[in-house]
């Protein structure tokens, strides 16, 4: 009979174990590390706009706010003060001479006597015409107080329309999202199936304390 042979296995010890463990989670953790998105940019703050002169109705946070939503066409160019109630006076028809001689777009903004802050942004300059023109860039905004900006629905294409004894913007069932009268001095907001736009003012009827109309170009 042959003499038995064993064989010896040699078990790790508990410290070897743990060691080895610990091993391991660490390469997980570095393949974590390696697999972990990077982490978003921080958003960058709104830029205010380039302005030739200051702005009686606007601040410099509502300018930014309002940077945000107008067209990417747009973005960065500066704002010239074609006409401001305080300078040209109270009238339609200087308001419609001013913009002579500019095709670009259009910010109109106003207070009116109860501090309400609100306005349009119109695709093209204001000017007199037989029907509505603009395009579905053109939306209405108001701070009350916070920014609320009422975009194209798509229901109609009644963007601007300009008479010699008023001005109209976004229409629906006889009711204008704003309309201002010859005078420049009393107005009115409805709400109106091209912008679905709640009452810009505290009212539907306001007067106009301060305009402007800002060309961007």
């Amino acid at each position: 009979m042959k003499g038995l042979r064993w064989r010896y296995t040699r078990l790790p010890s508990q410290v070897e174990d743990v060691l080895s463990g610990e091993e391991g989670e660490e390469e997980e953790e570095e393949r974590e590390e390696e697999t972990a998105p990077a982490p978003a940019p921080a958003p960058e703050e709104p830029v205010a706009p380039q302005l030739a002169e200051a702005s009686q109705v606007l601040g410099a946070s509502e300018m930014r706010q309002l940077s945000l939503h107008l067209p990417p066409r747009v973005a960065g160019h500066s704002w010239s003060l074609a006409f401001c109630t305080s300078r040209d006076g109270f009238s339609l028809q200087s308001l419609y001479r001013r913009m002579e001689g500019h095709s670009g777009p259009v910010l109109l903004v106003l207070r009116d006597q109860d501090g309400q802050m609100f306005g349009a942004f119109s695709s093209s300059a204001i000017r007199l015409s037989k029907g509505f023109y603009g395009t579905g860039e053109t939306f209405l905004f108001s701070f009350s107080p916070q920014l609320k900006v009422f975009k194209w629905t798509g229901n109609n294409s009644f963007f601007v329309k300009g008479d010699l004894d008023s001005l109209m913007m976004g229409c629906g069932s006889g009711h204008f999202g704003l309309w201002l009268d010859g005078d420049l001095y009393h107005g009115g907001s409805h709400p109106c199936a091209t912008f679905n736009n709640e009452v810009l003012a505290r009212q539907e009827q306001f007067c106009i304390k301060e305009l402007e109309a800002w060309v961007l170009s």
